[in-house]
């Protein structure tokens, strides 16, 4: 596991964890039946808050990537590499629908949008 915090970003700190080991899960970094560290190893060696790595976890529970075993851990959600790619493609297109919303409000259309996107990426 793989996680750079930034205390200037914009997203809270637990959104920066989600989003980082989802990505690590979604793209087969973090295979099926890996382990997390537990919740209070993670804080201390990211140095953030207990509550902020609880926070993380429980959401990337609640979007089905981890399991969580009493006494045991957290561990990656065993899916198949179709299943894992429709997660991900569901994941994008929800994010993406908050940020097409707040563009379109500027008045950009759909080509005028797919070309900034392409300078962008």
């Amino acid at each position: 596991m793989n996680v750079a915090i930034s205390n200037t970003s914009e997203k809270p700190i637990y959104q920066q964890l989600f989003e980082q080991i989802s990505a690590q899960i979604l793209k087969g970094e973090l295979e099926s039946g890996y382990c997390l560290p537990p919740i209070r190893q993670a804080a201390h060696e990211l140095r953030i808050s207990v509550i902020t790595v609880k926070k993380a976890w429980e959401e990337l529970e609640r979007c089905g990537l981890i399991n969580t075993v009493t006494g045991k851990g957290c561990f990656v959600a065993e899916y198949s590499p179709e299943e894992m790619l429709r997660m991900r493609n569901e994941m994008v297109m929800k994010q993406m629908a908050g940020e097409v919303s707040y563009y379109k409000s500027f008045g950009l259309t759909l080509d005028e949008m797919i070309e900034i996107l392409k300078k962008v990426y």
